[in-house]
């Protein structure tokens, strides 16, 4: 028996169907998988060990002490899980060392370090603990052999015996913004790059980054619904605006036996250093200019600081990145590039040159997933059976016919243990609840099953797969799309529901559409939604993305529109009743359709939207609309703020108080404007949430509030 799907159902998490294990991870040779796991369908997690081809079962590694609540949480500790899009509870982390049966379990209590898990159950527990007077240890890694683990405390790098017999402060520059070790905003946010220290192979140094973001000034946000006074209702963040000031970095090495580090040969200027690490004993960095259209390799000696480059390319209009390099014994190296107009792999020499490219067609290299070079191949998934499926394929590393794995369709994300000969396989489509599964690579057997549905309300709530449909662009262009069909008689009201920027897919076929349940629940209440995938979006390589280039906010409105047309035409919705709805670019473009397609969208909620270019980070911005002082003009037809007067329809602006990513400042700059031009609108204010809404109470408000007003403003015209 099924209910209506009610606002609290909208605002639990996990989504629906999605309480399946995450961070699967393969150590100690091979032999151990480790992974997190809620066992009662919540947010608590837990870690779990399986041992393939030994155990028939995974069992629990019990380990007390997690956080059971985000209340009280460091501000450092809120940022990184904003940073990673962590929602989960007690055990989030836990990581093995490369080459050792060590893995690394951060808890409040200091860091856990498990040993012995290829005996089972006779698994030893050590912890490291640090004194909350010294400071909290950042960024933990283990070494490779598992013997040391080193941390970023106060700002500094510190390396420590992993059974606490020892701890040694490795830098002592650190001050006010000045670090040793840690990543800052932009590089967490928009590069994926989380790390800012590398352990060597042999253990014997770390490569790190000195950070340092003195001369950027601060960007202050009150806690304006904090019952505290002082100095605790203020957090002050250092945020580069698109067209100023980047942090400055330096590339250093230090042995860990605590001699003075060595400034590497490295002359970043306006450059970003956007991925680093070691290459045999040589350390590694791949170093982008600033408009993000040339990229160099780089290779280091620790001993002497010189360096070489190894590879470079050019491409316009900008360069992704990715985490396709991976070093080989023979002393060759996989890459990636996107030089056809789809990501591709291909096999590179010790020096650089190119040896041979790997896979080719007018598809995409989603990730590379892993290499056997006994065996002699590269397991990578990708999009070789269309954009809508995700599939792991291998490919020989001497070249040939490129092999699929995976067979069942629809969305497969994969976790290669190639020494063990297995791999995790999370598999779901629209019509699928995500089941995990650990199987063969030699025959895609199924050894052991991890996660089957089990989520009650799957039992309990009216979901049905929205419908695939395909909408063609003004210009001949074949959108993606999914139709989340409402029963009744005629045209219908209609909800675009969008994201449109780049680097987001939302129409797979995979299971995270059909538990939209904000969708699910317009459906049931006489609504159609559609999900469009306009150009710009992720996944039909760089040719459907880079319509935006330098004119974000126009490709992605003329697309969108061209949906509603269709809906229209299809005799699905009443072509006075359309609403539009998004958060974060999702928000700005939902603004934009509001002003440029007033005749087409009558109701718009627009959540964390940035409405103004010029109020975003630099890395983002600069790499699609380029840099504001040379590119005024594309900056002013892309705002917001420049199309309030042609704003029309009824408006709902919703904005965290807090949110250090999309700052309130966005909303705030388009209200000021909103009333100049006396446009109505309506506003909802999250005191206490970032750009990530988190709270249950907070979660369920807002879906009340928001499908409330697209029900009244949609039925009343």
């Amino acid at each position: 028996m099924t209910k209506e799907i009610s606002f609290d159902d909208i605002a639990k998490l996990p989504p629906v169907g999605g309480d399946f294990p995450v961070q699967f991870s393969f150590g100690d040779g091979g032999r151990s998988l480790t992974y997190l796991y809620a066992r009662e369908s919540g947010l608590e997690r837990s870690l779990f060990h399986l041992r393939p081809g030994v155990d028939s079962a995974p069992a629990e590694v019990v380990l007390a002490g997690g956080h059971l609540s985000e209340e009280g949480l460091s501000l450092e500790e809120q940022l990184r899980r904003e940073r990673t899009r962590e929602t989960g509870l007690g055990i989030t982390s836990a990581s093995w060392a490369a080459d050792g049966d060590a893995l690394l379990v951060p808890l409040p209590d200091g860091l856990h370090v498990v040993t012995g898990l290829r005996q089972g159950a006779g698994a030893a527990r050590s912890v490291l603990a640090v004194a909350r007077a010294e400071g909290a240890a950042m960024a933990p890694q283990l070494s490779p052999d598992g013997s040391m683990v080193a941390f970023v405390r106060q700002g500094d790098l510190t390396v420590a015996a992993a059974d606490g017999s020892f701890a040694r402060r490795l830098t002592t520059s650190a001050t006010e913004g000045l670090t040793n070790g840690l990543s800052d905003y932009v590089a967490q946010e928009e590069m994926s790059r989380h790390e800012a220290f590398w352990w060597s192979p042999d253990g014997s140094w770390i490569a790190y980054l000195e950070t340092d973001e003195r001369h950027i000034p601060l960007y202050r946000i009150v806690h304006q619904a904090s019952d505290a006074t002082g100095a605790g209702i203020e957090e002050t963040h250092r945020y580069p605006f698109a067209g100023e000031q980047n942090v400055r970095v330096r590339l250093l090495v230090v042995s860990v036996e605590g001699a003075e580090s060595r400034l590497l040969d490295l002359e970043l200027g306006d450059a970003y250093l956007v991925r680093a690490g070691w290459m045999g004993e040589q350390v590694v960095a791949q170093v982008m200019s600033r408009d993000q259209q040339h990229l160099e390799v780089r290779l280091f000696d620790p001993e002497s600081g010189k360096g070489e480059l190894l590879h470079q390319e050019q491409l316009a209009p900008w360069i992704d990145l990715h985490e396709d390099f991976r070093a080989l014994k023979s002393g060759e190296w996989l890459w990636s590039n996107e030089q056809s107009g789809f990501r591709h792999l291909e096999l590179r020499s010790r020096g650089g040159g190119l040896v041979r490219r790997l896979t080719a067609g007018d598809w995409q290299v989603d990730s590379l997933a892993g290499v056997d070079e006994q065996a002699g191949l590269v397991y990578f998934t990708g999009t070789k059976d269309g954009a809508r499926e995700r599939h792991l394929y291998s490919v020989p590393l001497v070249g040939g016919e490129v092999e699929r794995i995976t067979t069942e369709p629809g969305s497969h994300f994969v976790t290669v243990g190639v020494k063990a000969g297995v791999y995790v396989d999370r598999h779901g489509s629209l019509s699928l609840p995500p089941t995990v599964r650990l199987r063969s690579l030699a025959d895609n057997s199924v050894l052991a099953v991890l996660h089957s549905p089990r989520d009650a309300r799957l039992d309990t709530l009216d979901l049905v797969p929205p419908e695939t449909v395909t909408v063609t662009a003004d210009d001949g262009t074949k959108l993606d799309g999914l139709l989340f069909r409402a029963e009744g008689v005629g045209p219908l009201p209609l909800v675009v529901y969008l994201y449109g920027g780049p680097h987001v897919q939302l129409t797979a076929d995979d299971w995270a559409a059909t538990g939209w349940l904000r969708a699910q629940a317009l459906r049931g209440r006489g609504v159609h939604v559609l999900s469009l995938d306009n150009r710009g979006a992720r996944r039909r390589g760089l040719g459907f993305e880079a319509p935006i280039w330098h004119a974000m906010g126009q490709i992605e409105v003329a697309d969108q529109s061209a949906g509603v047309r269709w809906a229209v035409g299809q005799g699905l919705a009443d072509e006075k009743r359309v609403g539009v709805y998004g958060a974060s670019y999702g928000g700005y473009l939902t603004l934009r359709c509001l002003a440029l397609a007033p005749k087409v969208f009558k109701v718009g909620v627009a959540a964390a939207p940035v409405t103004a270019w010029d109020g975003y980070d630099t890395f983002y911005t600069e790499r699609y609309m380029g840099h504001p002082d040379e590119e005024e003009e594309a900056y002013r037809a892309s705002s917001v703020l420049a199309r309030v007067k042609d704003i029309a329809g009824e408006l709902l602006l919703v904005h965290g108080l807090i949110d250090e990513n999309v700052h309130f400042r966005h909303t705030a700059r388009l209200i000021s404007r909103l009333i100049a031009e006396k446009k109505p609108y309506r506003l909802l204010l999250l005191p206490e949430e970032r750009h990530l809404p988190r709270r249950q109470e907070d979660r369920a408000y807002l879906e009340e509030q928001v499908i409330g007003f697209l029900l009244r403003a949609l039925s009343a015209r």
